[in-house]
């Protein structure tokens, strides 16, 4: 999965007491009409990746520059761009995040670092005014947070819970495969948010019968992901179908809901996604490999 940098390691611990030098490397996004875009360099021959560093830009007030965190002894900046143009670094260019997520990228936690760095960028973004007196907020000084001078408030980064639910049927050794109506088009599996109140179990029961019409049982959890593009923690679970198994699909979210059978598994292109580790884990080995054994 795209988190899956080994040997390296995100360290994201908040650290006000940081400054940054020439050779750190520095990430602004634009918000343009298509979505967002970072500034980087992309090797079309090579598919290498590079940001550009402090000392590459004419001109950057450093005292604006916000620590994010350090993957492999590299310290990562982020600067909150205004307008486009505002600041500019010789050879670099903006890259639409949709082209960054097509095709593979090296070194890949650069990919993954861009996605986080993406998170906080639009939180930070959002965050400049307090929702409760409109007053504007201060970077809070002990924690990666903003606070209101004003009435106090405090406001953290903004984590929504989403379940990954691959639904099974033992008898037919056979997941439900789904393809949404808008947006992304490759197959997927059954997903949702988790409501006010809600518990994750609950979630992925409500979402498999509003999504397509089935009730489930032997909730079992597999793995969790950060998912920066849309500030979600993904969590992934197989569930087993029970009683009547034919599929109700829901024709205003999905356009496609099958049962399939491993060998007619068709993966996504890139390995990124949980949803993918978790199709690619059915189609190897099957309803059996979803069986998750407690260590």
């Amino acid at each position: 999965m795209l988190q899956d940098i080994r040997p390296y390691h995100l360290y994201n611990e908040f650290r006000p007491d940081k400054r940054a030098t020439d050779q750190d490397l520095v990430l602004i996004y634009n918000d343009v009409a298509k979505g967002k875009e970072v500034l980087a360099l992309l090797n079309a021959d090579t598919k290498c990746i590079s940001f550009p560093k402090v000392k590459d830009f004419e001109a950057i007030d450093r005292d604006k520059l916000i620590y994010l965190f350090n993957v492999a002894d590299e310290d990562f900046y982020l600067y909150l761009q205004k307008e486009e143009g505002e600041v500019k670094a010789s050879g670099f260019s903006f890259y639409n995040m949709k082209d960054i997520r097509t095709e593979y990228l090296l070194p890949k936690h650069y990919v993954y670092a861009i996605f986080t760095a993406f998170q906080l960028d639009e939180w930070y973004k959002v965050t400049a005014f307090c929702g409760k007196c409109g007053c504007k907020n201060e970077f809070h000084q002990k924690e990666r947070a903003r606070i209101c001078p004003k009435c106090g408030n405090i406001i953290y980064p903004r984590i929504n819970p989403a379940v990954i639910i691959g639904v099974t049927d033992k008898e037919s050794n056979k997941i439900v495969l789904t393809k949404y109506r808008r947006g992304f088009a490759l197959n997927a599996l059954v997903a949702g948010f988790t409501e006010i109140g809600e518990t994750l179990e609950e979630t992925v029961k409500r979402e498999v019968m509003e999504e397509i019409g089935l009730e489930v049982t032997n909730i079992r959890y597999y793995k969790s992901q950060p998912w920066g593009i849309a500030s979600d923690i993904l969590v992934g679970f197989y569930c087993d179908v029970t009683g009547n198994k034919t599929i109700k699909m829901d024709e205003s979210e999905l356009k496609y809901a099958e049962w399939v059978s491993p060998c007619d598994i068709e993966l996504q292109p890139l390995e990124y996604s949980l949803t993918n580790e978790m199709m690619t884990l059915f189609k190897e080995k099957g309803y059996e490999g979803t069986i998750i054994k407690k260590v």
